[in-house]
């Protein structure tokens, strides 16, 4: 059967994307259960706080330092042979991270991981443009996938504090083992193959230069975002965007280049990344400081705070499923428009809560934000893998995920940023008399900082230390909430503008493939 032309996927591109969606899920899963035994793998492998900041982060690097050559690699020698490598690598990667016997091999085993997981995120994504042409199907495949990842937050520290409480912590690094090896023997059967002919040898150098750009930029942002103002991670940051220019001008002297940067000057891909990265910019910062005025102000522990973001997990698969159902009969651009005005809402509410508030508006909050943004996620990302041609897929789906990670760390990084400024100026000479002065310099420094001298102070003095640290962090909470309603305001405005001559999913025509709007933003 087909629709508008391209076929209708049928009963085995629907199990090939329940195939698919292990490996996505996998890689989620390793996210967020390291969060859970780092604790125990730091204690047994007696890791120092520098080894336990590279077991955390250098999975991250590697995951954005490959994932634009490894998308362009799969669209060169077939995305199925690509993912059932990259399957393989990620397979053996965890044997050696849950068997580790040491941080330096830990460490070994987090770089292969990540490697081999920038090698699953374009190839899967790639292989769903593969196989679901027909536009509706595509879209409705997609959202399935982006739920992947939530459902992976959501199970993710569940079944880790099960898995802790009877085996070891490199038990949760075997998790995705039996999924790896239910990829590797199902997937060949109902995957299909696709390659470009003519995409020509990989050029080396290029490689180079993409990770001597992205990984010293996110490196960086993440430093100055953790530690606050340093020479080397700002260095690292003026290297890496001069490698970046250096790359954009050898991509454009390429016949065939690691990256055809030609795919920007289409408006409808551009101003999706765009809105992706703008997206993931303040989704993550707003995670980060729920979770923070959680156990700042609410005095939860690390498990009640993730539990407390699990309703919006959940929301955000909901949205991930229907949204491209209903973009079949609604512009996306007004299904996203409206979203955002949700986002901007829950934001408002946030910038008004004080530090007696309570949980259950976050909690309530936060499950709105995720819900009203996931159609920015879900149908973003599947313009930006239709618009561009079969063979450029996998590329694509690289630059999605890209827009996520950088946005991420860069949210931290500035929001993140003011909203300590705010925390650290008003905390400052509001701490009590009667406070010793090493906690209330850990107080000045951080809120994890307060939280963790307030347990070795008698209840009298750490209510005194934790009233005033409440009350700053709940300021900075404020300022962060309205600098990122503005923020995603402006970009829905912008975004809507942009790509609302776009039509409900499966009712463009050929000619409508290049819309106005992408001609204005191309121009």
């Amino acid at each position: 059967m087909t629709a508008g032309g391209a076929p209708k996927a049928g009963r085995k591109e629907w199990i090939g994307l329940g195939i698919l969606a292990l490996p996505t899920l996998l890689v989620a899963l390793d996210v967020f259960v390291l969060l859970l035994a780092l604790p125990h793998l730091s204690a047994d492998l007696d890791a120092n706080s520098n080894q336990q900041l590279w077991i955390m982060d250098i999975y991250g690097f590697m995951v954005a330092g490959f994932l634009v050559p490894m998308g362009t690699l799969g669209d060169r020698i077939g995305r199925r042979k690509l993912l059932m490598i990259g399957g393989t690598a990620f397979g053996a990667a965890s044997l050696l991270a849950a068997f580790s016997t040491s941080p330096g091999m830990l460490i070994a085993a987090r770089v292969l991981l990540g490697i081999a997981g920038a090698a699953i995120s374009p190839s899967t994504l790639a292989l769903i443009a593969t196989m679901f042409q027909d536009a509706k199907q595509r879209a409705a495949a997609i959202g399935m996938w982006a739920s992947c990842f939530t459902i992976g937050a959501i199970v993710g520290p569940m079944l880790g504090g099960v898995m802790l409480e009877h085996f070891w912590w490199g038990s949760l690094f075997l998790l995705g083992v039996p999924a790896i090896v239910l990829l590797l023997v199902v997937g060949p059967k109902v995957l299909p193959e696709f390659s470009n002919p003519d995409a020509g040898r990989l050029d080396l150098p290029s490689v180079a230069l993409n990770l001597g750009t992205t990984i010293p930029v996110i490196y960086g942002v993440k430093e100055l975002a953790r530690s606050g103002w340093h020479p080397l991670p700002a260095a690292s940051i003026v290297a890496g965007v001069a490698l970046g220019v250096l790359f954009v001008r050898r991509q454009r002297t390429l016949s065939n280049p690691l990256l055809d940067v030609s795919l920007f000057r289409h408006g409808r891909f551009s101003a999706s990344l765009l809105g992706l990265l703008a997206y993931s910019l303040i989704g993550g910062t707003v995670m980060l400081f729920m979770t923070q005025y959680f156990a700042a102000a609410q005095g939860m522990s690390p498990i009640q705070s993730g539990l407390g973001l699990l309703p919006g997990m959940a929301a955000a698969t909901v949205s991930f499923m229907i949204c491209p159902i209903i973009a079949r009969k609604i512009r996306p651009a007004y299904i996203i428009g409206a979203g955002l005005i949700g986002v901007v809402a829950v934001l408002l509410t946030f910038s008004q809560l004080d530090a007696d508030s309570g949980t259950a508006t976050l909690i309530v909050g936060f499950a709105v934000f995720s819900f009203c943004g996931a159609p920015l996620v879900a149908l973003g990302t599947n313009m930006v893998v239709g618009t561009v041609p079969p063979e450029k897929a996998g590329s694509a789906g690289a630059l999605s995920q890209i827009s996520n990670e950088f946005g991420a760390a860069l949210g931290v990084a500035t929001l993140g940023t003011l909203g300590l400024a705010v925390y650290r100026d008003t905390v400052d000479g509001t701490v009590p008399a009667t406070v010793p002065a090493e906690a209330a310099d850990a107080a000045r420094d951080s809120v994890s900082g307060a939280a963790a001298a307030a347990q070795g102070l008698p209840e009298q003095l750490a209510d005194a230390l934790m009233e005033p640290v409440r009350v700053a962090f709940t300021g900075g909470l404020h300022t962060v909430a309205a600098v990122s309603a503005v923020l995603i305001a402006v970009a829905g405005v912008f975004f809507v503008t942009v790509m609302r001559h776009i039509p409900p999913i499966g009712q463009e025509t050929p000619a409508e493939a290049e819309t106005p709007a992408d001609q204005t933003l191309a121009a």
